[in-house]
């Protein structure tokens, strides 16, 4: 049984010129990207390998939320499809049991209802925990079950 953790990056702020890869985290973000990672530990959940998008706002939430991880900043991730996104999680290391991918919506959204589906929203700084059977290379869509979603304004 292997788990991927889907997490949208916690809460950006909006400035003005500022290029959309450069947008910092609001200090609201920052909280609830650590509430985040405190939630998944309380859960027994350590990433084996942590896939982020290279983002300033999601680079911060990975780093953020664990702190302890070794972090993969994935050029890919920014503005991928679901299906680009599944593609990067199948070339995860055979060998690892927890994997976090670190993105944007709405592909982080749409990959976590595509491999398990549920009905929920995925505000910034949300995961959802997705457990699978088979091996990260042969993850098609429909294969997860939602084990659980949390959403910081929810909690």
């Amino acid at each position: 049984m292997r788990t991927l953790i889907v997490l949208r990056h916690a809460k950006a702020a909006h400035i003005p010129g500022l290029a959309d890869r450069e947008r910092p985290l609001t200090d609201r973000g920052e909280r609830d990207a650590k509430r985040a990672g405190d939630e998944l530990r309380a859960a027994g959940l350590e990433p084996d390998a942590v896939l982020c998008s290279p983002a300033l706002r999601t680079k911060r939430t990975a780093e953020i939320a664990f702190p302890e991880a070794e972090i993969s900043y994935e050029r890919d991730i920014y503005e991928a499809y679901p299906e680009e996104l599944l593609e990067l999680v199948r070339r995860s290391d055979p060998d690892l049991d927890t994997v976090v991918l670190c993105g944007h919506n709405p592909g982080v959204h749409e990959l976590a209802l595509g491999l398990a589906g549920g009905d929920y929203v995925f505000r910034p700084g949300a995961f959802a925990v997705i457990r699978v059977e088979s091996a990260w290379a042969d993850l098609y869509p429909g294969e997860g079950r939602l084990v659980t979603h949390w959403d910081p304004k929810e909690s």
